[in-house]
């Protein structure tokens, strides 16, 4: 999980609203026209933009992005499939070796060739200290990326990274652009080139992302033309826009998505996700960072009451990162609400009961605050929920609202109501949220979580390659996370997206936490047909 992931946490619901508008017409001038005859249109909405367009500090590192392409992508069942890479690649017998052949006649949008060069550019500068990628630890397994000739590039592993091929969705860069200029404030950052399915136009700070479908496009050029990423921070404004028509789509909390419920024009999709909601519990703060106000945490919140009365039934208690439906997840971790466990936790560690009904001890009450986002109905729900049920045992938690840039400066002393996940593998998640060193760079280990055991244990889960050793590293750390739990782990979330019915039959991946730019319905945008397809612009 990364900074951006986590923060979402501090996402998902980094909330996403979108919008889509199609118009198939034979006549230009008519509200609908004929099949296939014309151009459609889709206006998405989002509720955060990101902070650059640029992958090599971050930008669609998960895969899927509109305006580039990786070596590899996901399909529908969220298998790899070739996409600048000519077919999967081959891997050596002792998995440190992983070589691409890569696909002839790709050009960026520019009209400059693609090639092994630009692998090699890309993945070297993400792993070049000077640059700002908080992600850069995802690649920690790479010793050295070669190009033989224009279509060949082979990596040179440290160890048996076993989910390394799942690295390689993140995008390619092209060297003679973003190689001519400062990576991390040069134009690259806000007008990026590539060779995925759609081109920048206009990026309009607070407002809106403007796409064109790119005609030279290797995988074909998308009938849909114009592609636009409206940003609407706030969930109760993107319910309302769509009700009012000036959206076709939304991704929205089940409470609000619920009332679409009996509009016939519209359709409701549920995706499936490892997008979950956590409190964060930063180990510099004198209550937070308690084990016993922890541990006492842990059981005092009513994890099932949060699904039910918040996310309406559309998602599942969580006990860690990993979902309770998850080859990884570690069967007997699961802890219940038990309130008078809690009690017993703080008052056993001389968290005492004051005049007010507040814990204290030595002095110290047992108070702190937990900031959520702005505008964002889902935390600010978990944050009240969560404030409700440790009042019941004793402790004091203040809700607050902010912006990021408000909340990232207090994380290393006030919890928050953060979010992340990741379907690909444990270590994708468990690593940024919980390795020690970490602590402070970003979005990182917005806890500042520290366990020898888990350090050891999410690096023996990185470095194996054999997947019972890798099942029994992850075993320890939810373990780990039961003994010192320096996160309360709320819910997964289901996201739900309501879209106009004239869109036809949609589909849904598993998605992550970061659901904000190429998740939902439109994830592949790029192959939507205007058969089905035809209505105004807007």
């Amino acid at each position: 999980m990364t900074a951006r992931s986590i923060r979402v946490a501090v996402a998902a619901t980094m909330a996403t609203a979108l919008s889509l508008t199609a118009a198939a017409c034979s006549n230009p001038d008519s509200a609908r026209g004929g099949s296939g005859s014309g151009s459609a249109s889709a206006v998405v909405g989002i509720a955060y933009e990101p902070d650059s367009l640029s992958p090599l500090l971050g930008y669609g590192k998960d895969g899927n992005s509109k305006i580039f392409d990786g070596l590899l992508a996901l399909d529908a069942d969220m298998e790899l499939r070739p996409a600048l890479a000519a077919e999967l690649p081959e891997i050596s017998a002792d998995g440190l070796t992983y070589t691409y052949k890569l696909r002839q006649g790709v050009k960026f949008s520019d009209g400059k060739p693609f090639g092994a060069k630009d692998v090699v550019f890309t993945y070297r500068t993400i792993l070049d200290e000077k640059t700002n990628n908080a992600s850069r630890t995802e690649l920690d397994a790479v010793k050295d990326v070669t190009a033989k000739g224009e279509d060949t590039v082979v990596f040179t592993l440290k160890y048996p990274y076993a989910p390394f091929a799942q690295r390689t969705v993140l995008p390619i860069a092209p060297q003679h652009i973003a190689g001519e200029q400062d990576v991390n404030t040069g134009a690259f950052t806000t007008k990026p080139v590539g060779t995925g399915p759609y081109v920048l136009t206009k990026w309009s700070k607070g407002e809106k992302l403007s796409f064109a479908a790119n005609p030279d496009y290797w995988g074909g050029e998308p009938e849909v033309k114009k592609f636009t990423m409206a940003i609407i921070k706030d969930d109760d404004v993107r319910a309302t826009r769509l009700r009012s028509g000036d959206l076709d789509g939304a991704i929205l909390p089940p409470n609000l998505a619920k009332g679409f419920a009996d509009d016939q024009g519209k359709k409701t999709y549920a995706a499936n996700s490892y997008d979950y909601r956590t409190v964060t519990l930063p180990t510099a703060n004198k209550v937070a960072g308690d084990t016993a106000v922890r541990r006492a945490l842990d059981v005092a919140v009513d994890r099932q009451a949060m699904v039910d009365a918040i996310l309406n039934g559309s998602g599942k208690p969580a006990y860690g990162p990993v979902p309770t439906d998850s080859e990884w997840f570690t069967k007997g971790t699961e802890r219940p609400h038990d309130l008078a466990a809690a009690k017993k936790i703080l008052d056993e560690a001389g968290w005492k009961p004051g005049k007010d009904g507040v814990r204290v001890k030595d002095g110290v009450r047992a108070t702190f605050p937990l900031w959520y986002l702005s505008g964002d109905k889902l935390r600010q729900e978990h944050a009240l929920a969560y404030a409700s049920d440790a009042k019941k045992a004793g402790i004091d938690i203040r809700t607050e609202a902010g912006t990021w840039e408000v909340i990232e400066p207090r994380m290393k002393h006030d919890a928050v109501l953060a979010g992340g996940g990741s379907p690909a593998d444990p270590d994708f998640d468990q690593y940024t949220l919980l390795k020690s060193s970490l602590a402070g760079d970003g979005f990182n280990n917005m806890a500042w979580y520290d366990n020898k055991a888990v350090d050891a244990a999410i690096e023996a889960g990185r470095r194996s390659g054999d997947q019972a050793e890798r099942k029994k590293a992850y075993d320890t750390v939810q373990r780990e996370l039961v003994k010192n739990p320096g996160y309360t782990f709320l819910t997964h979330i289901d996201h739900l997206y309501v879209v106009d019915d004239r869109f036809g039959p949609l589909t849904t991946q598993v998605e992550p936490h970061d659901h904000g730019l190429a998740s939902g319905p439109w994830w592949n945008v790029e192959k939507w047909s205007t058969e089905n397809a035809g209505g105004s612009e807007k």
